[in-house]
């Protein structure tokens, strides 16, 4: 049976021996479909005793995370997430804290977040506050405090939210259990507080959050602490798990439609004509009969009907499609009606794809070439602020409009970084795209980076300006780039440089960010621009061979006329 995150929280939070009580704890439990693609988080925040201002920070400091993690995009990572609110947190505690004109101004506090989503914990940490893992009968303090010793009897914090404008955050990730408890406890508690305490309190049958919470902080006073003292409470109870049966279950709720002929109609779509049809899936152009709008419907291919892996990404298809906006990816529309069958339905586009325009215009001018990148690199960067890979660029993926605008028009092969850490039992394929396009990371098993993407860029490019791609048939390492001057000689060192290093087999030594190969791609870079010596054998394999080849044949002439003339 289908099982789902579950977990319960308990709290208690004094002042103690202190006039005010400056931490503030806080979590959220949200609805079920957020739950799967964000999780639930539990935070606590200790206001640094030293600011006047510090129960103020510590509040808005957990306040703010909460009610914005959950507005952040469901194709972020939860560490993209937290590292972005946490970011901005920190710049508005800074900023506000140096505003007010207060002899002990300052918005400073620590701050510790458990994000718990599928089967892992993510922990993010600043300051002297903590968090406790407890399994069974072992104890594992998962934070370090931040700061530094003055001396015996003096002591500061080095890091803390609101205390500097640049911010530095620990994260770490661990694997969860059922039965797993995580306590979140100010430093007023932790320093007060023995590990056998912990387990001592968690060893019934049916704990009490609230109670052991309680008990931890009332044990902290009793043991001199004299600061404020919090803890939270974190139990796991159930992680969602599926078998396979069960997923493939939950995938063909909807079935694959039937093979669909002109003059059919599936739900209100009246088809009109078949436009492509691949091992895949299938295209046909149809019109919407409600709203009068011609559109395009995509059918898996039954093909894959048993395939739960070739399914799922065909939900995330138009997962990650409905959630672009932008003229340079093609629109995945909402079904107007109610879908009986598993389909999608997309913009209708007039135009050609750019395989069939390269086809067209061979050895494109350079400055259309530039024009084209910048378009295309418009549409890419839209997957990846999404923190989406798009994995499978090619040519026939990128379609121009007779209006001569580029869209992206394939996500099929798009892995998306949030849903990535939702655990399933299908086995996800890394490499979905095209051999002569796809990175060479793909093939060694390793998983794709944005600069994956601007390998596959970087190879459409020189294919457009050569009619060619950049490595050798036989080239299977992809050890030796063929100049784009080699098949045209029209293209400058410049621009040949910057397509060399987005095509570099190594990843690390290609472009980090698209805007900088759009840069060198259209600006002379002067360390681009220098001649190198590039072996005869790496600029033009074929010609070598066919020299090594006549002085072979010269060879074994030679040999032959010597050997006829030397017989008596």
């Amino acid at each position: 049976m289908k099982k789902k995150l579950e977990i319960s929280v308990g709290y208690y939070s004094d002042k103690g021996k202190k006039n005010e009580n400056q931490d503030f704890c806080g979590w959220m439990i949200p609805e079920p479909h957020l739950l799967q693609t964000k999780g639930a988080v539990a935070l606590l925040a200790d206001g640094v005793s030293c600011c006047d201002s510090g129960a103020e920070a510590s509040e808005f400091a957990v306040k703010s995370f909460i009610n914005d993690y959950f507005s952040t995009s469901e194709s972020w990572t939860v560490k993209t997430s937290a590292q972005k609110i946490l970011s901005a947190t920190n710049s508005w505690l800074f900023s506000e804290g140096q505003r007010r004109q207060e002899s002990r101004r300052g918005l400073v506090t620590t701050l510790s977040a458990l994000i718990l989503k599928s089967t892992t914990g993510h922990l993010f940490h600043v300051g002297d506050s903590c968090i406790v893992k407890i399994s069974g009968m072992e104890v594992e303090t998962l934070t370090r405090p931040h700061r530094v010793q003055v001396s015996a009897e003096r002591e500061y914090l080095s890091r803390a939210m609101g205390a500097d404008s640049d911010l530095e955050i620990d994260c770490l990730t661990v694997p969860l259990m059922v039965g797993d408890f995580f306590l979140l406890m100010s430093d007023g508690v932790r320093d007060f507080v023995p590990d056998s305490l912990f387990v001592e309190q968690l060893q019934a049958k049916q704990v009490d959050p609230d109670l052991v919470a309680k008990n931890i902080c009332n044990s902290a006073i009793n043991n001199s602490s004299l600061d404020n003292v919090t803890c939270m409470v974190v139990e796991v109870k159930a992680l969602p798990s599926q078998d396979v049966a069960e997923v493939c279950q939950d995938l063909t709720t909807l079935p694959f439609p039937p093979e669909l002929q002109i003059g059919m109609v599936l739900d209100g779509y009246r088809i009109v004509a078949e436009l492509h049809s691949s091992s895949t899936s299938q295209l046909y152009r149809a019109r919407d009969e409600i709203n009068d709008k011609v559109v395009v419907i995509k059918t898996p291919s039954v093909n894959f009907s048993d395939d739960p892996a070739y399914i799922e990404r065909f939900y995330h298809e138009e997962w990650a499609g409905k959630r672009m906006d932008s003229h340079h990816v093609m629109d995945i529309l909402e079904v107007g009606q109610r879908r009986h069958f598993l389909y999608m339905v997309l913009e209708s586009l007039d135009g050609m794809t750019l395989q069939s325009w390269m086809e067209d215009n061979p050895l494109a001018e350079i400055t259309k070439v530039q024009e084209l990148l910048a378009q295309i690199v418009n549409g890419v960067r839209v997957f990846h602020r999404l923190e989406m890979l798009h994995r499978d660029l090619k040519p026939q993926n990128i379609f121009i409009t007779k209006e001569g605008l580029i869209k992206i028009i394939d996500f099929g092969s798009v892995k998306i970084g949030g849903i990535a850490e939702i655990a399933t039992p299908i086995q996800r394929e890394e490499n979905l795209g095209t051999k002569s396009y796809s990175a060479p990371e793909y093939f060694a098993n390793n998983p794709g980076t944005k600069r994956s993407d601007i390998y596959s860029i970087g190879v459409i490019v020189y294919e457009m300006l050569t009619g060619r791609l950049p490595y050798a048939e036989g080239d299977t390492k992809r050890e030796c780039y063929i100049p784009a001057s080699t098949h045209n000689p029209l293209v400058p060192t410049w621009m040949d440089g910057a397509i060399a290093k987005a095509v570099q087999q190594d990843p690390k030594l290609r472009y980090d960010l698209l805007s900088e190969f759009v840069q060198d791609f259209t600006h002379p870079n002067p360390q681009l621009a220098k001649e190198k010596h590039i072996p005869l054998i790496q600029r033009n394999p074929m010609l070598v061979w066919q020299v090594m080849t006549g002085l072979l044949l010269l060879l074994n002439l030679v040999l032959f006329f010597l050997l006829n003339s030397s017989t008596p």
